[in-house]
């Protein structure tokens, strides 16, 4: 859902951790402490299953020995998990630096491969000493999302042959190339055991009903894994093939001149630093978004420089480089892990399958492994991202990244993405447009972009076009204007006007360019009801209007300041039709600003507003159809992602519901709508003022019984929308969550409710929650 926070204050507010939650700051009582070690047991058994595979398939396309990625997962496991700043974070060998590493070890040797990873650990432990992490993260996302395509194409297309039977090429164009041979003839078994690898993986997470999600807790790559070691058992094809462990040799540097050992460094860093620091911001917001989520965010320096301290024991030990994975990290994160000893205890969980396991891996068919390398690959092609770029004009920067980095390399790749975003900076930035058109009763003269010296000329020879005498209204649509341009143009309108005429200077939210910012100072959330800046001149004619003038002079306030700045967006939420995620649904009340209190703009939310923030369960009266249908609407046409019930203090419903008789006089239309609340009220007479472990407020206590019923209200219209068939269907499937809401209006506090403790917890300010 919308971010209820997108730009949390410096201050920070600690939530007292309540009952059974597993994380939280200060001491935690004895059951919150086993829960958590639970949590981690589990989520680490998990990732180990995750990572044992993955790290197979990466060491043999590479081709470095597959114990290298097995070396790999231990020491990113348990030296990263140890030392770094993102907790929940799982480190092992890097997806991103597959090819950068291939090409390592084809060009300088294994040993000369684990010196330059030592190397770049270095590098990246200096480089969080100096605390560059967040600095590093103002990349263009152009450049790091098309850096990862080109890398997953390049890997998807040389993991093609193995899986066909084949043996990849040194670079993505000869594996293009060659392919169409490698499909000619490629390798029954192989591919058929890629194949079903393949299927799995595809096809694991959409297994329906209640054995569909007892499987699913198995990772799909190691089902996948296990399938096609089915499928091929018997079968003549390539298999793992793990050497006796032995003491590692110790790296040796390169034979290759300074500045090739330095680019080689530099590359390592770079990909492997940006793919860690990136994972660990996905993988806090993924966090974020659980109930009792640890306040704080990953301190991103310490990760860098524990990043490095893993690469260097990595490669002195003769394993691949790592990074920080988001595949991992979110693998961890969903398997319920609470602290960093999930992440250290998978390490400890592949050390010892290395040491005693050795011969159940030997089973596994090579083809397996490179089909589930190549769907990794395939993955790391997003269309999102693709969408996003687009949407804000850097599709140019990614393609060029993606195709330099599947043609040159990596590191060249980089350097032509920031090229191109360096260009297409200053183009947007010395491009302007000057239209001079004929109007009914004047000239207007439209400038769109940036107005810098550089268009001085441009804009003196189109207001050189204005006849002398004549109205002329003058409208910047840019947002910058230098100082040589200011004069310019009030240059022009002194002897514009000296001569007669008249001239009108606009910005692009049609206020004058010389007023001041601060001349209205009312904000878009501000109740028009006081807002006195957009009331228009009274009308003592007609006295009785004066309400539906504010409104209207809300309105005309609308369309002056704020319509320019959103018509753009607007147009293409008008083009593209509604995509909301989120269904969210609350009460009337008009003290209640959904947009204010979510921080939601335009396309965002599905909102569905009721007297109480009720749900008619299905089969009630037939005059309630008007919320089910925007609930079918909302979960079968428009495919939101979750649904929120909202309920707030000081509701009206609520009192109605606390003072009403058990069977009302008149059967209005307000009490038959309210006939809807009854089973809130009769769940809170059930489990009684304590709430008996149904519903509390983690921080104070309930003040009252009307605030009792408004909790007690969001957790029995939560049940009442599991009723309904479209929901049920969709939540079996795992495609739809359902969360709950309080928002006390005099405090202006936002709670979530974390339903296995039936808590309502606060919302701080300094909590990134990135799904409501």
């Amino acid at each position: 859902m919308s971010q209820i926070q997108k730009s949390p204050p410096p201050q920070r507010t600690e939530i007292p951790p309540g009952p059974g939650t597993p994380t939280g700051p200060g001491p935690r009582p004895k059951g919150a402490r086993r829960a958590a070690w639970r949590g981690d047991l589990s989520a680490s058994a998990v990732v180990f299953l995750l990572a044992v595979p993955l790290s197979l398939g990466i060491a043999l396309a590479t081709g470095a020995p597959l114990q290298a990625g097995l070396v790999a997962a231990a020491v990113g496991g348990i030296v990263a998990g140890l030392l770094g700043g993102a907790p929940l974070q799982v480190t092992g060998a890097a997806t991103g630096l597959l090819v950068v590493t291939a090409d390592l070890v084809q060009r300088y040797g294994w040993r000369a491969t684990c010196a330059i990873t030592a190397l770049a650990g270095l590098a990246q432990l200096a480089l969080g000493a100096v605390r560059v992490a967040r600095a590093a993260l103002a990349i263009s996302p152009a450049i790091v999302h098309g850096m990862l395509a080109g890398i997953g194409v390049t890997i998807a297309v040389g993991q093609l042959h193995v899986v066909l039977g084949g043996s990849p090429d040194g670079s993505a164009v000869d594996n293009a190339a060659a392919l169409p041979g490698q499909l000619a003839h490629p390798h029954a078994v192989a591919a058929a055991v890629g194949a079903v690898t393949v299927a799995v993986l595809a096809g694991w997470p959409r297994l329906p009903g209640r054995a569909g999600r007892w499987a699913r807790r198995l990772p799909a790559p190691l089902a996948a894994v296990l399938a096609a070691t089915a499928v091929g058992a018997g079968a003549a094809v390539p298999r793992v093939q793990l050497p006796s462990w032995r003491l590692p040799e110790l790296p040796v540097l390169p034979d290759a001149s300074v500045a090739g050992v330095a680019a080689a460094v530099l590359t390592v860093t770079l990909v492997a630093s940006m793919e860690s620091l990136l994972s660990a911001v996905a993988v806090d917001r993924l966090a974020a978004e659980r109930p009792g989520a640890p306040a704080g965010r990953p301190r991103l320096n310490r990760e860098l420089a524990a990043q490095g301290v893993a690469n260097i024991v990595s490669g002195l030990a003769g394993g691949l480089p790592v990074s920080g994975g988001a595949i991992r990290g979110s693998a961890n994160v969903r398997a319920g892990a609470a602290t960093r000893r999930a992440t250290v205890l998978h390490g400890v969980w592949v050390l010892l399958c290395a040491g005693l396991l050795s011969g159940v891996l030997e089973l596994i068919p090579l083809a397996a492994l490179a089909a589930l390398v190549m769907v990794a690959g395939v993955r790391m092609v997003s269309f999102a991202h693709i969408r996003h770029v687009q949407r804000h004009r850097e599709f140019p920067v990614y393609a060029a990244t993606l195709g330099a980095v599947v043609l040159l390399g990596v590191l060249q790749g980089v350097l032509a993405g920031i090229a191109v975003g360096v260009f297409l900076a200053l183009r947007r930035l010395t491009h302007t447009r000057v239209a001079v058109t004929e109007e009914s009763g004047g000239h207007r003269v439209r400038v769109s972009g940036q107005l810098t010296f550089l268009a001085v000329p441009r804009l003196t020879r189109a207001l050189a076009l204005v006849p002398p005498g004549a109205h002329a209204v003058v409208e910047l649509c840019g947002s910058f204007m230098d100082h040589a341009a200011y004069e310019a143009l009030q240059s022009w309108s002194a002897a514009h006007r000296a001569s007669g005429g008249r001239v009108s200077l606009g910005g692009r939210s049609g206020r004058p360019v010389a007023e001041p910012a601060g001349a209205h100072a009312c904000h878009p959330w501000t109740p028009w009801r006081n807002h006195h800046c957009t009331r228009p001149a009274p009308d003592r004619t007609a006295p009785h209007e004066s309400s539906g003038s504010q409104l209207l002079g809300g309105i005309s306030a609308f369309q002056r300041h704020t319509a320019p700045l959103v018509r753009e967006e607007l147009a293409r939420l008008a083009r593209e039709g509604q995509r909301p995620t989120q269904l969210f649904l609350t009460c009337a009340d008009s003290r209640l600003v959904t947009s204010m209190i979510t921080s939601s703009g335009p396309g965002d939310l599905f909102t569905v507003r009721n007297i109480g923030n009720l749900v008619p369960p299905p089969g009630s009266d037939a005059s309630c159809d008007s919320v089910g249908a925007a609930i079918e609407y909302a979960v079968e046409v428009l495919r939101v992602g979750s649904i929120t019930v909202c309920g707030h203090s000081g509701c009206g419903a609520m009192a109605a519901l606390l003072g009403a008789p058990a069977e009302p006089a008149a059967a209005t239309p307000l009490a038959r709508w309210l006939r809807h609340g009854r089973p809130s009220l009769a769940r809170m007479a059930r489990i009684g003022r304590l709430g008996r472990g149904e519903v509390a407020l983690a921080e104070r206590p309930v003040a009252d019984d009307q605030e009792r019923l408004a909790l007690v209200n969001v957790r029995q219209q939560l049940d009442h929308l599991r009723a309904h068939p479209s929901v049920a269907h969709r939540m079996a499937e795992g495609s739809l969550t359902l969360h709950g809401m309080y928002f006390h209006v005099a405090e202006a506090q936002a709670y979530v409710l974390d339903e296995p403790s039936g808590w309502f917890r606060a919302v701080g300010a300094d909590v990134r929650m990135a799904r409501v």
